[in-house]
């Protein structure tokens, strides 16, 4: 009940299409549960004779029946359109909001999800609200408007065969709540081997070229066809239960049926009931048993559309940890100075990342991280973009402290360029556009130049409108990265964070990509990693982390005089 509730808060948005829709349901009840009546009548005239007046009342209630079936198209085509229309809009508006939720939750929330159960949730289980809205709920409103109208008409034709005719309903329902009880938990199993199924095919697409490399196509066809399997055993456990449970309310209802039958033929003997009556009595019946019969199949649907509502749920309900403070305010003209200020973190997990580390980097001062593979340095600059949260101490960016500011202005003011460069599917001057989308073409061939990029993109067939493919696999990696520092430094942005920016790169490239570095040095604050030392002589202070300490500080040159852990890996290196 809890679920519905909110999810009927959801859909309070369209109550306007859903009260049309209800209202035509009810009217639609009323015609159901007329027709009978005059069907009944005409009968009741022809059983006594029919004569001149009689034909005339006859023709008299076909013209009425006929205009009560014009009616019940009116007005089904209003319930069905108009019900659908609102579902699929509040399916919609779902697949955004939940989208929206997991484009702002931080990044700890993804690193145990996969891409393609979230892609599911997105899509699939967001579907299953437009079978509850556009299917369920109207039915339900209709077999219960239904069910006590057939049986207030079948009290007043024979309150004796009326009460016969609902001895069998309480064990319907039982069998209803024992139904449902059972067969949820395999509809949510089913949905989310569904899940793993797309988060493995989203996995294994995107590494196709490793799957061919290493000659594993068997291997990755059998891991699918095992999610495959997994996914479809769920649902037969669930449709199961349901292939008991149908014939069950079926054959329950017959009986209703049959006790109908025998003891009306009673009634009919000993008290003579009218033949009209009995009839009339007919028709009705199958009005009365068809909202209990549909109830198996509403309560499948349910099921299965509210273990999909739990999976979307657990989404929207999810804690966002890392949101603005209720009287965060906007950085503004910021220079680009920033401070470690007894710095430590961990992740829930467990295991100390960074311990107790303090810095400060002037403005427009180039600032290195060196160290092993897994000391915090990419953490680092994950936290002052506050995509983690330190577990103690502060970071400040022009003296302010960044829980202070909104998360929006911050990260405005921060610019990325990864190892792992992600371009979208589009044009190079999109992606390079992607951070400014106001930007005209000048400043996109301004922003190349000065990534040295420009000459690549002319050389290219289409310049600057060549279509770099899905995850820009047409480009070369140094290409790929220097498209992304054009981005960077189209945004404008006082900070630049390159992330192993040279690591994936022949030595010409490296040149290309430094000299893009060398050329916006001293104009922005730039946070650089590096394993190559090459990149990072030039920076004003250069960080080497060891085990979540600051193990050594200084210049290129401070360094290598210390003859320290530095001066190993630059002779190592070269």
């Amino acid at each position: 009940m809890k679920l519905l509730l909110k999810l009927s808060r959801e859909a309070v948005r369209y109550r306007g299409l859903y009260l049309i829709a209800i209202l035509s349901t009810l009217i639609l009840t009323v015609i159901n549960l007329a027709a009978p009546k005059v069907l009944s009548a005409m009968t009741g005239i022809v059983s006594e004779g029919v004569d001149d007046e009689g034909m005339s009342r006859i023709w008299q209630l076909t013209l009425i029946l006929v205009l009560l079936y014009l009616a019940r198209v009116l007005f089904r085509f209003l319930n069905n359109y108009l019900a659908h229309k609102a579902a699929w809009y509040l399916v919609g508006d779902l697949r955004t909001r939940t989208y929206d939720k997991l484009e702002r939750m931080h990044i700890g929330f993804f690193h145990d999800k996969q891409t393609g159960d979230l892609m599911s949730r997105i899509v699939n289980d967001t579907r299953d609200f437009e079978l509850l809205y556009a299917h369920m709920i109207p039915e339900t409103i209709t077999n219960f408007v239904t069910f006590i109208g057939v049986l207030v008409v079948l009290l007043f034709i024979n309150p004796k065969l009326a009460l016969i005719t609902c001895s069998p309903i309480p064990l319907i329902f039982l069998s209803g709540i024992v139904f449902s009880k059972k067969v949820r938990p395999f509809f949510k199993a089913s949905q989310t081997k569904m899940g793993e199924l797309n988060g493995k095919l989203q996995d294994n697409l995107s590494g196709l070229q490793e799957i061919q490399s290493f000659g594993r196509e068997e291997y990755e066809t059998g891991q699918v066809n095992e999610k495959n399997f997994e996914h479809i055993r769920a649902m037969l456990k669930a449709l199961k239960i349901s292939a008991i449970f149908h014939p069950t309310v079926e054959f329950i209802s017959s009986i209703g049926t049959i006790l109908v039958v025998s003891f009306g033929g009673y009634l009919a003997w000993k008290e003579g009931l009218k033949v009209e009556d009995v009839v009339a009595f007919l028709l009705y019946l199958g009005l009365f048993y068809a909202p209990i019969t549909g109830l198996a199949n509403l309560l499948e649907n349910m099921q299965q559309s509210l273990a999909g509502a739990e999976r979307v749920m657990t989404v929207l309900d999810a804690p966002c940890e890392i949101k603005d403070a209720p009287d965060a305010t906007p950085l503004k003209e910021v220079k680009g100075s920033i401070a470690f200020d007894h710095v430590s973190f961990s992740y829930e997990t467990g295991g100390v990342i960074l311990d107790d580390i303090s810095f400060e980097c002037a403005p427009g001062k180039m600032l290195a991280l060196v160290g092993p593979t897994g000391v915090g340095k990419t953490t680092m600059t994950k936290l002052i973009s506050r995509f983690y949260e330190p577990t103690s101490g502060k970071i400040l960016v022009d003296g302010h402290d960044i829980n202070s500011v909104t998360i929006e202005s911050l990260r405005q003011n921060i610019s990325p360029v990864l190892q792992d460069t992600f371009l979208f599917n589009g044009t190079i001057a999109e992606n390079i556009g992607y951070a400014a989308p106001e930007a005209d073409m000048d400043r996109i061939i301004e922003a190349a130049k000065a990534a040295n990029i420009h000459k690549d993109i002319m050389n290219m067939p289409d310049g600057y409108q060549t279509l770099v493919g899905e995850r820009g696999l047409r480009l070369s990696g140094g290409q790929k990265q220097r498209v992304a520092i054009s981005r960077a430094i189209l945004r404008k942005s006082p900070i630049i964070v390159l992330d192993e920016a040279t690591a994936s790169v022949d030595v010409e490239t490296e040149k290309q990509i430094q000299e893009a570095i060398n050329n916006i040095s001293g104009r922005k604050t730039i946070i650089a990693i590096a394993h190559r030392l090459s990149t990072i002589r030039n920076a004003d202070m250069i960080l080497v982390i060891e085990n979540g300490h600051i193990v050594e500080k200084g210049t290129h040159e401070e360094l290598i005089a210390l003859g320290g852990t530095y001066a190993r890996m630059n002779s190592i290196q070269g």
